[in-house]
């Protein structure tokens, strides 16, 4: 049987942040598909330093965590979240491009819209991130997960990575320490315990036409591919030499609802949810889209997503809560 969670040290994390700290908020608010139950402890940082000194402060309590950015590919449990919700706000932006520096970067604290940074740079005519400009998620979750889009990713962007680890502090990580995987990194495959702090992207000169022609182009092909509507992006990873979205629609599952949750008519491995959604909608059409496609064509999807918060871990066995 899974354990029972120790309780939150409430008093003295009332003590350490005051009026900062609040219960029982609702993650539905900060989640892209607007489900989920509430954290029983909530806290804001709204730069690097704030995140760090937050977490830092949490560990040293022993009060369980997690950093929550745009709450896009996390499903959130109905239950909540037993443990305290961080929300990143820690979204200061600096382009570095004179001669001194060499080849022009930018520096983004890992709370910033990833989109936000890319379309920001096109405005400096700097190219190097078009891939990242329709991706909803934040600088620190792109380089958790990998993020990639277009043909671009975090791996082929990313100079160096700034995490805060709660052994070793502060930390400049490479593309290689994070260990790169299709949508994944070593931080997420193995659970480590540090939390991204900023990050240090590679640019090129360009001109801001050519820049906002590309990315104009890759948004036209968004809208074409992928559903509007409250969803929490790529559901499932796309297994070697296929799709999942492919292998859901050939399973004849498009348009399939369980609930308040429909699997997208416009691309398969988006799930949308409509309002008055559940958590527990969208795991029911997991399991029923896993199951199918495994039993029709052999093939076991594996979630993109994380399941976030109070889970049965018999039932999330290979989406592992946090």
């Amino acid at each position: 049987m899974p354990l029972t969670p120790a309780p939150l040290p409430l008093e003295a994390l009332r003590s350490a942040f005051g009026a900062r700290l609040k219960l029982n908020v609702p993650l539905s608010r900060y989640t892209t598909a607007h489900v989920g139950g509430p954290a029983e402890a909530f806290l804001v940082a709204n730069n690097r330093d704030e995140l760090a000194e937050t977490v830092q402060q949490l560990w040293a309590l022993g009060a369980p965590f997690r950093v929550f950015g745009s709450g896009s590919n996390m499903l959130v449990s109905d239950a909540g979240l037993a443990g305290v919700a961080v929300i990143n706000r820690a979204a200061h932006v600096e382009f570095v491009t004179g001669e001194a520096a060499g080849a022009p970067y930018v520096l983004a604290e890992s709370g910033a819209n990833l989109g936000g940074v890319a379309r920001k740079a096109a405005l400096h005519g700097l190219s190097g991130m078009e891939w990242a400009a329709t991706i909803p998620g934040t600088v620190g979750g792109a380089v958790y997960g990998n993020a990639g889009a277009h043909g671009g990713d975090v791996q082929g962007s990313l100079s160096l990575a700034e995490i805060l680890h709660p052994q070793y502090g502060r930390q400049t990580w490479s593309c290689d320490q994070l260990e790169y995987q299709y949508r994944s990194s070593n931080l997420k495959r193995l659970h480590i315990p540090a939390v991204i702090l900023s990050a240090q992207i590679r640019l090129a000169h360009s001109t801001t036409q050519d820049v906002k022609a590309r990315m104009e182009a890759n948004a036209a092909h968004r809208r074409h591919s992928q559903p509007p509507g409250a969803s929490l992006g790529s559901m499932f990873k796309n297994p070697p030499g296929d799709y999942a979205g492919r292998l859901i629609e050939a399973a004849g599952l498009k348009g399939t609802r369980m609930g308040r949750v429909e699997i997208s008519p416009v691309h398969a491995n988006f799930f949308v949810a409509g309002e008055d959604a559940t958590a527990g909608d969208v795991w029911s059409l997991i399991q029923m889209v896993r199951q199918t496609v495994e039993e029709k064509f052999g093939v076991a999807l594996e979630l993109e997503i994380e399941c976030v918060g109070r889970w049965n871990e018999a039932d999330t066995a290979s989406g592992k809560s946090h």
